[in-house]
């Protein structure tokens, strides 16, 4: 059929790969022919969709003839090595990793912020980090209240965030303290995650700040088309499954109400405002990241005045919660994607 779109998931096997194939059958996207793109050892095994068996082919450049859609789910080197490839062969790629990100020439899209610049696209367009994601779809409607000059942030950030492996491992983890048997060796974190925290995601980037943390200032810039915003970031590895937590704190060119910021957050789009200290079930005071995961929105809340902010009106601090998997990747790449059908 004319109107379906050939499409290939490169790293298919992997977590965020897996999600994206859900997602596509979940939005029910006009998906002609899949093929599902992984390494040599998975090749050949078949895997179900949507009523159909796909069989997983070798990742490799001829693998690409005949897609036009191809949604990125490996790592930064494979990534750098395959999808041009890709984008040789004629197909539009919508990626997952951190290659292409700050590239000039390379839209960096979040659907509800800026999502007119996939219509630049040259080929390539970029899916930011999971924590940018989450942090900035509730920002955004805030700046267009006020103007966002600063931010504060501290993530609290999923196991899922270290892919399968890193939720295989907190899993095992948990399970070991839970039967009293020797706790495994870590080998997706630096040190034991159950029962932690671990104050460092990525490697030193810049003046102590990890490479995690200057995601979101250098990647917010782009996609929030402020070239001067400043970010101060601190990003933690939490003992959660999956879901990402953020507490974010603003800083405005203009004042802007608490009655405006609520109102603004329940009517913004891919956001829930779960804000009310005095709900029956905790469930519905503040966003969690057990009741966020295996959904596609951002849950908004403990929205306050920043009392440390001489100006008033001129701080807001909130925190959210998101699924990193799900809109921390791979269904903002398939919202991306949805985008090119128009």
């Amino acid at each position: 059929m004319s109107d379906t779109k050939n499409v290939a998931i490169l790293g298919a096997t992997g977590a965020v790969g897996t999600q994206m194939l859900q997602c596509l059958e979940e939005r029910n996207f006009p998906v002609g022919e899949l093929r599902l793109l992984a390494s040599a050892h998975s090749a050949g095994k078949m895997v179900a969709w949507n009523g159909r068996e796909v069989e997983i082919q070798e990742a490799r450049p001829e693998a690409f003839e005949g897609m036009d859609i191809v949604l990125g789910a490996a790592d930064d080197a494979i990534a750098k090595e395959l999808l041009p490839e890709a984008v040789k062969r004629g197909a539009t790629v919508v990626d997952n990793s951190h290659a292409f990100r700050l590239d000039a020439d390379v839209p960096l899209v979040v659907p509800e912020i800026n999502g007119d610049d996939v219509k630049w696209h040259k080929g390539l367009i970029a899916n930011p980090n999971c924590a940018t994601i989450i942090g900035l779809v509730p920002t955004w409607p805030l700046h267009q209240l006020g103007g966002v000059s600063r931010m504060i942030v501290s993530t609290y950030q999923a196991a899922s965030g270290a892919g399968a492996p890193g939720m295989a491992e907190l899993e095992s983890e948990i399970s070991a303290m839970g039967s009293g048997s020797a706790m495994p060796e870590p080998k997706a974190f630096v040190d034991q995650l159950a029962s932690n925290l671990i104050p460092q995601i990525g490697g030193e980037k810049f003046e102590g700040y990890t490479s995690e943390e200057m995601k979101l200032q250098n990647e917010g810039r782009k996609i929030m088309h402020l070239p001067e915003l400043r970010v101060n970031c601190t990003c933690v590895r939490v003992p959660v499954l999956r879901s990402h937590s953020e507490s974010i704190t603003l800083e405005f060119e203009r004042p802007v109400s608490l009655e405006a910021a609520r109102e603004a957050l329940a009517a913004a789009p891919g956001v829930k405002l779960v804000d009310d200290l005095g709900a029956e079930t905790a469930r519905d005071r503040y966003p969690m990241p057990l009741y966020t995961s295996d959904q596609d929105l951002i849950w908004a809340g403990r929205i306050r005045r920043d009392i440390s902010n001489p100006e008033e009106g001129r701080g807001i601090t909130f925190w959210c919660c998101g699924d990193q998997i799900r809109k921390g990747a791979a269904t903002n790449a398939v919202q991306i994607a949805e985008l090119l059908l128009k």
